[in-house]
């Protein structure tokens, strides 16, 4: 199967992680990834770990794509950043608003990931290529659909080359967002972001903070196997597979894997797809 891959981690906090980490990135670039992300921390808090990992990969022959938010930032911080990134030999970056820590007001200079993008193309040109992110079932914190596809599209127009979704479980959400966002003149390439089911707290958690949709069906699955961990794992690689299945044979451009800094998920996914 040769098909567009990525992988995205999180900075490990810990030498332990970072060991850890390493070993994973090492059995998931058997799949030759197109590149693999770093993610960021609320208000930057994560940078020197962001950077860190965004280091060891370049160092392993791997384009790494740095994880940029802007909220609470000033345009001489982003301009320093965006410096030192591009002096690491990063070529990719994945642009958003992100998040503030609680108990921050807005603050910054950039209230909007289009600000940020505008941004970087006014400053860099084209040194970067840029990702943003896309919400096929809606940003949890858009007054509405429509305000929601009208902030994708603005992101594009500012400059985006491509997109990457946030996960989700109905292709039928993925296709139905493309579509409406093509009619709207953003064509750009849409990756679908896939979050392989490996503990059902940890994904009620994440959904319910991230405003993505778990389909009832596989909600009450999940209950239903309560502390049945393999039965969660099984389960879990049936429905995420079928559901790559699906994208692939619409269209979709590649896969965006949210690894949670583990490998076997994904790898069994990839290999029940090449097997398909």
């Amino acid at each position: 199967m040769n098909l567009p891959l990525s992988f995205e981690f999180f900075p490990p906090k810990t030498p332990e992680g970072t060991e850890k980490l390493r070993a994973v990135r090492q059995q998931l670039y058997a799949r030759q990834p197109l590149f693999c992300s770093v993610t960021y921390g609320a208000g930057g808090s994560t940078q020197e770990g962001t950077f860190g990992a965004v280091r060891d990969i370049l160092a392993e022959g791997v384009d790494a794509a740095s994880h940029f938010s802007c909220i609470g930032a000033t345009r001489a911080s982003v301009r320093e950043q965006l410096a030192q990134l591009k002096a690491m030999g990063v070529k990719r970056l994945v642009a958003l608003r992100g998040d503030l820590p609680s108990g921050y007001g807005l603050g910054g200079e950039f209230h909007y990931a289009s600000d940020l993008v505008s941004f970087i193309r006014a400053e860099t040109g084209e040194d970067f290529h840029i990702e943003v992110a896309a919400y096929p079932e809606v940003h949890p914190q858009a007054k509405s659909p429509e305000a929601d596809l009208k902030a994708y599209v603005t992101k594009v127009k500012a400059g985006a080359h491509s997109a990457i979704t946030q996960y989700f479980y109905s292709a039928d959400a993925y296709f139905r967002f493309v579509d409406d966002a093509r009619r709207l003149g953003a064509d750009i390439p849409v990756v679908p972001g896939v979050m392989p089911i490996i503990s059902s707290t940890q994904l009620m958690r994440f959904s319910d903070a991230c405003g993505a949709e778990i389909p009832r069906w596989i909600r009450l699955r999940l209950q239903a196997y309560g502390d049945d961990t393999a039965s969660i794992k099984s389960f879990g690689l049936d429905v995420v597979t079928s559901l790559c299945e699906q994208l692939l044979r619409g269209g979709a451009p590649g896969l965006h894997f949210y690894t949670m800094n583990q490998s076997a998920a994904t790898l069994e996914i990839l290999r029940r797809l090449d097997a398909a």
